[in-house]
């Protein structure tokens, strides 16, 4: 990289926190007009060095020096680093439901006239920043009407009306659908035409390929170093190698399975939509799965998968209507989700931050949260065996942390989702059902989990997984079910399908038979 086209860089970048070095002498430099990516295991510290640079951790906090544009930036606040045209989007969107799109774009930095604000010069610039990026919507629409990729495209227009030079995006695709995922891209490849610098950190590799012009690697909090994608210098397994500090020469790890007679059997399960009177969220649902199997629900988004195993955790979605489920040849009928776990049912849901942790909580808490009758004793808490029990799953589970008196707030995204898998693994299910268990984590964490899950199966359970990722459903179970509009489309063996089948299988209504 010539200096002449630097537009950003950051030198010698070290910041601690108590009993953690998350940042070890970090360098690097972005390109003007470039689309930079940064990519690491969780917990490499790719979040705190955007935090850095960003001015949510602010100078004086951390150690070395930041130049943009040539000139050393010492921000003291988000608001110092935006003034230069720098904004991030951070994984977890900051808009406010209950406002309208126009009110969360211009949140803090109001459109006035005299005293009072110019709502209708806001409502006219908000709609030409959505037009900007492709969003055809009502600008007074309430944000919480919006789905998860409309919200992202109203941060992308609030970072517009602030004038953005350099944006910063962390994680922008996690939970998209692949539709969405594109239309996300192909809009940063329009601002990069635009002269607009992006930063995107991303665990989806292909994406990467796709869009960036550069990739910096880091690893344990460190810079492993800097790839020019177009110069023809990166592909994905030198991208993995860098990350993991090996090479992972298949993705999924090599199992050969025991299985045994079928432990779990859902039959003729029926559930109505929530808000929809008359919608069947699930229309028929049969299924089985065996001791020792790990089976795989495949569809689009809205195609009813999570709706299916959450009506059957407990009731916890929909009315249910009719239908019947059996575990290890018993009838069971659990009607909230204390009588599912003590069923033999845990449910890992896919939005961890809402449903799966309490932000608020230690990690040893959270561990023991599901499962707290079996460190009870005569109605106190064994605060020892609390202890004892986290510190095993930490272990087991290779989680990233100093401590498991730390919150679980602390942790990266994939550290949180081993400790929500933790928490079910303690209540010692017979069926475990896991919904996108390796959403927005990376690589190397996605194999570590992808071999607790077989360890799981090889202990005579039943494994459920619920996956938008089609290549890590073929490469991890033994069966797979197609799944649309809440109607079971096929069955496969997994060593006999491939992506092309399954696609076609979750866009028909027809019910294809088990091959």
């Amino acid at each position: 990289m010539t200096n002449g086209h630097v537009l950003l860089e950051m030198v010698s970048i070290t910041k601690e926190f108590p009993g953690v070095r998350a940042l070890d002498d970090v360098t690097m430099q972005v390109r003007r007009g470039d689309i930079h990516a940064i990519c690491g295991e969780n917990g490499a510290g790719k979040s705190t060095l955007m935090k850095v640079l960003s001015g949510v951790y602010q100078h004086g906090t951390y150690d070395g020096h930041i130049l943009f544009e040539g000139r050393e930036m010492k921000f003291s606040s988000i608001r110092d680093s935006e003034e230069q045209g720098i904004v991030i989007i951070h994984q977890e969107l900051a808009l406010i439901p209950e406002l309208s799109v126009t009110e969360n774009i211009y949140l803090g930095s109001e459109v006035v006239r005299g005293l009072l604000i110019d709502w209708n010069t806001a409502r006219i610039q908000a709609m030409e920043l959505l037009a900007r990026v492709g969003l055809e919507i009502d600008p007074d629409t309430p944000v919480k009407n919006l789905g998860v990729g409309q919200q992202q495209l109203v941060e992308i227009a609030k970072a517009l009306s602030k004038n953005v030079r350099l944006l910063i995006l962390d994680e922008p695709t996690s939970a998209l659908n692949e539709d969405d995922s594109e239309n996300l891209l192909e809009l940063m490849r329009g601002l990069k035409a635009k002269g607009i610098t992006c930063i995107m950190i991303s665990h989806k590799l292909n994406e990467i390929a796709a869009v960036s012009d550069a990739v910096t690697v880091i690893r344990d909090g460190k810079t492993v170093d800097t790839y020019d994608v177009t110069a023809g210098q990166v592909d994905e397994d030198r991208i993995i190698k860098a990350m993991v500090g090996r090479s992972i020469e298949n993705r999924y790890p090599e199992h050969e399975p025991h299985i045994g007679e079928t432990l779990f059997e859902v039959s003729g399960w029926n559930v109505e939509h929530p808000n929809i009177p008359g919608k069947l969220a699930s229309c028929d649902a049969s299924f089985t799965v065996r001791r020792g199997e790990v089976v795989g629900f495949a569809g689009l988004m809205g195609a009813g998968r999570t709706e299916l195993m959450r009506s059957l955790f407990g009731r916890s979605y929909g009315t249910y209507l009719s239908g019947r489920m059996w575990l290890d040849g018993r009838e069971i009928n659990p009607t909230s989700v204390a009588e599912a776990i003590g069923d033999g049912l845990a449910y890992v849901t896919e939005d961890r931050k809402t449903l799966g942790l309490n932000l608020l909580d230690s990690i040893k808490s959270t561990i023991v949260s599901a499962n707290l009758k079996d460190i009870v004793s005569h109605g106190l808490l064994q605060l020892d065996k609390e202890a004892h029990v986290a510190e095993r799953y930490r272990t087991d589970l290779r989680i990233k942390t100093s401590s498991v008196d730390v919150g679980v707030a602390t942790l990266s995204g994939g550290n949180q989702q081993k400790v929500v898998l933790a928490k079910w693994m303690y209540t010692e299910p017979q069926v475990l059902i896991l919904d996108e268990p390796t959403r927005g984590i990376d690589v190397g964490a996605k194999y570590e989990i992808y071999k607790l899950i077989h360890a799981i199966a090889d202990q005579g359970k039943a494994v459920i997984v619920i996956s938008s990722e089609l290549p890590e459903l073929l490469g991890i179970t033994d069966r797979i079910y197609t799944i649309r509009e809440g109607k079971i489309t096929g069955e496969l063996a997994s060593r006999d399908a491939d992506q092309e089948t399954l696609m076609r299988r979750m866009t028909t209504t027809s019910t294809v038979p088990a091959d």
